[in-house]
C-alpha cells in the first residue's frame, strides 16, 4: 500500500511539474519575424551568439502597444521595454559587429513573414523604417524613425495562421543601412510585439 502511495505521489508530482513547464512555455510563446530577417531570430539560429535570454525566446519580444504614440520606451524599442533582451537594443549586434543584414531595394514589393508560435486576436501589423541620414550610433529612438508606417496591414480582430505572409512595398529614396520597426498589434491584451530587422538598400 505505501509503495502504491509513493508511485501515485511520484506520478502526481511529474504530472504537476509536465503542466508548470507547458504553462510556462506557452506563456512565453508568440511571435517574431523571419522576413526580413529580425535580430531575435539572428540570435536564436546561432547566426550571431552572446545574446543572452533571446537566443531561447524570439518570440516572446512583448511590450505595451499604442506605437509610436505609447509603446516601448527610445532606446528600448527593439527589445520592447524586456530588460533580458536588451542585447536587441545595441547599435552593434553582440561581439561588437554589425547587425545581418537582408539587402533590399526601394520600390521594391517585398514578402513579410511572421511566425507564431501563439496566435493572438490581431488589430493590425505595422512596418516602420529608419530615415535617410539616421544615427546609426546609438539605441533606436523615434527620432531615428519616419513614424508613419510604409506599410499597414489591418487584421480586424482575427488570429493569424501559424505563419503569415503579406506583400508590401518598401519606401524609396533610402540608400545605406536601414532598421524596419514590424509591429503586432494584438487585440485583446494591452500589448504588441516587435522585430527590428536590419537592412541594407
Amino acid at each position: 500500500m505505501r509503495t502504491r502511495t509513493k508511485l501515485y505521489a511520484a506520478a502526481v508530482g511529474m504530472a504537476t511539474t509536465g503542466a508548470l513547464v507547458l504553462s510556462s512555455g506557452g506563456a512565453s510563446g508568440h511571435g517574431y519575424t523571419d522576413l526580413p530577417v529580425s535580430r531575435q531570430k539572428v540570435c536564436q539560429n546561432g547566426t550571431v551568439s552572446g545574446c543572452g535570454a533571446i537566443q531561447w525566446e524570439p518570440q516572446s519580444v512583448e511590450g505595451p502597444k499604442g506605437f509610436p504614440a505609447g509603446g516601448p520606451a527610445d532606446g528600448r524599442i527593439c527589445s520592447a521595454n524586456n530588460t533580458p533582451f536588451a542585447p536587441l537594443d545595441s547599435p552593434k549586434a553582440p561581439g561588437g559587429q554589425a547587425w545581418p543584414a537582408t539587402k533590399v531595394n526601394g520600390g521594391q514589393s517585398y514578402n513579410f513573414r511572421w511566425q507564431f508560435t501563439a496566435r493572438h486576436a490581431t488589430t493590425d501589423f505595422r512596418y516602420y523604417v529608419t530615415k535617410q541620414g539616421w544615427n546609426q550610433n546609438h539605441n533606436l529612438a523615434r527620432s531615428d524613425l519616419n513614424l508613419t508606417p510604409f506599410f499597414t496591414v489591418p487584421y480586424g480582430g482575427k488570429q493569424p495562421p501559424a505563419t503569415l505572409s503579406h506583400s508590401g512595398t518598401l519606401p524609396s529614396g533610402l540608400s545605406g543601412r536601414h532598421v524596419i520597426v514590424a509591429v503586432w498589434t494584438v487585440a485583446d491584451t494591452a500589448n504588441a510585439f516587435y522585430a527590428c530587422s536590419d537592412v541594407t538598400f
